[in-house]
C-alpha cells in the first residue's frame, strides 16, 4: 500500500465518480483505476461498487474510508510541522547549572524569541550537574547545555560563553570581613561550606586547596551556591562560590581572594559537533556565539 494508493481512494471516495477523481489528482481515468483495481486486491476486499460512471463506497469502503482519512491527515499534520520547523518554527531543548537559572538563561532566551524570526520558538527548560546535562546531549534529550566543560568529550563543542570570579562569602560581622582580600590558607582554620565533589565547581575549588596546600574542614557540600549561601548565613562557616551575586542577601559578606590567587570559573554552552541540528537550534548557538561569548556574568 502506498500514499498515492490512500490519496486516489480518498478522492474517488469523496467525488464518487473515477473520472472527476482523476482529474483533481491529474492523472488519468485507467492509472487510477488500476491503482485502485490493485488496492482491493491487496487489502482482499471491494472498495467500491461501480455503477457506470459512478461509484459507491461498499461497508469495507466506508470503513477504509474513516481510517484513510485520519492517515492522511497526520500525514497533513507532520508535514505542516516540518514545514514548520524549516522556517521559524520548533523547539529547543536547554539544561543548565544553577547558577544560570535567575538571570542568564531567561535574558538570552528571552532576548532571542524577541527577534522577528524566532517568535514561533519554544524552549524547554531542565536544570542540573554539568556531568549530568553532558549524559542527556549525548543521549539526545537536550539540544544544547551550559556548564562546565569536559575536554574528554571529544563529541561535543563547548564555546565559553561567561566567566564567573571566584569569590569568599562569609556571614556578616565574620572576623575576616575587615581584610581587603582573603588568601587561600584561611580555609584552613574555619569550616568550609563547599560544593558537590562532582560538579564542575567543586572539582575546580579543590583543585585550587590542593594548589595553595590547604586542607578545609568541610562540613557541608552542595550542589549549588543558593544551598551555600543559605548556610553561610546561619555562620556555619565560609565558602569559596562563583560571584552570581549576592549584595540582596542579608547577613552574607563578600570578598575577592587575595590577587595573586584570584581565578573564574567559565562557563561554556555545549553542542554536539556534527550533529544535524533544526534551523531554531541552528540560530539559537550562533546567537548565543555572537551575543554573549565570554561575557562577565557579575556586570
Amino acid at each position: 500500500m502506498t500514499l498515492n494508493q490512500l490519496q486516489y481512494f480518498y478522492q474517488a471516495a469523496k467525488t464518487q465518480h473515477f473520472n472527476h477523481a482523476a482529474d483533481n489528482l491529474s492523472i488519468s481515468q485507467p492509472s487510477l483505476s488500476r491503482a485502485i483495481a490493485s488496492l482491493e486486491n491487496e487489502l482482499g476486499v471491494i472498495l467500491f461498487e461501480r455503477m457506470g460512471r459512478n461509484v459507491s463506497l461498499t461497508k469495507a469502503g466506508q470503513i477504509f474510508l474513516e481510517q484513510t482519512e485520519k492517515i492522511l491527515e497526520d500525514i497533513a499534520v507532520a508535514e505542516r510541522k516540518m514545514h514548520q520547523l524549516a522556517a521559524s518554527g520548533g523547539e529547543i531543548s536547554i539544561a543548565y547549572v544553577y547558577p544560570l537559572s535567575s538571570d542568564f538563561i531567561p535574558s538570552s532566551a528571552r532576548e532571542f524569541i524577541k527577534l522577528e524570526e524566532n517568535q514561533g520558538i519554544t524552549f524547554t527548560f531542565a536544570q542540573g550537574l554539568s556531568s549530568e546535562n553532558i549524559d542527556g546531549l549525548k543521549s539526545g534529550k537536550y539540544d544544547v547545555i551550559f556548564g562546565t566543560r569536559d575536554s574528554s568529550e571529544m563529541s561535543i563543542r563547548f564555546v565559553p560563553v561567561l566567566r564567573q570570579n571566584m569569590v569568599v562569602i562569609m556571614p556578616g560581622g565574620h572576623e575576616l570581613s575587615d581584610r581587603e582580600w582573603i588568601e587561600a590558607e584561611a580555609f584552613n582554620h574555619y569550616p568550609v561550606l563547599t560544593y558537590d565533589r562532582t560538579s564542575g565547581l567543586g572539582k575546580e575549588t579543590r583543585t585550587f586547596f590542593r594548589r595553595y596546600g590547604v586542607q578545609p574542614r568541610i562540613i557541608c557540600q552542595s550542589p549549588d551556591e543558593n544551598g551555600i549561601a543559605s548556610l553561610v548565613r546561619k555562620q556555619f562557616g565560609i565558602a569559596l562560590v562563583a560571584d552570581i551575586g549576592y549584595s540582596h542577601l542579608e547577613d552574607i559578606c563578600v570578598k575577592p581572594l587575595a590577587p595573586k590567587q584570584s581565578f573564574s570559573h567559565t562557563v561554556y554552552m555545549g553542542y554536539l559537533a556534527g550533529k544535524y541540528q533544526i534551523p531554531a537550534v541552528s540560530r539559537y548557538i550562533k546567537f548565543i556565539q555572537d551575543n554573549h561569548v565570554e561575557e562577565d556574568i557579575t556586570k
